[in-house]
């Protein structure tokens, strides 16, 4: 399985869409750091350059991107769920 998604930094909890990703495909992420693979099935559509979840979080949890907090989630998010401003609120504005 050809991977869709990179990691910028192993641990961060999304990964960002190389292209365009349907909803139901299971999908590999790769760690940019360390080359370690998450399997993940998208639930909705993710587009390009976008972030999907890779592990369950809870409304107001910090979120983790290139391994420091880009934001904070505004309601549940599923693995697989699509993460954008519709679910996450930025740390920088």
């Amino acid at each position: 399985m050809d991977h869709l998604f990179l990691i910028h930094h192993e641990g961060d909890d999304v990964a960002v869409a190389i292209e365009d990703v349907p909803a139901d495909r299971e999908a590999q992420a790769v760690a940019m750091d360390t080359g370690g693979r998450v399997t993940v099935t998208t639930r909705s559509k993710v587009p390009l350059g976008h972030k999907v979840a890779l592990k369950d979080l809870n409304n107001g949890d910090d979120v983790h991107k290139y391994g420091v907090v880009i934001g904070h989630t505004t309601a549940d998010i599923a693995t697989g769920d699509y993460v954008h401003t519709h679910n996450l609120r930025s740390s920088r504005w």
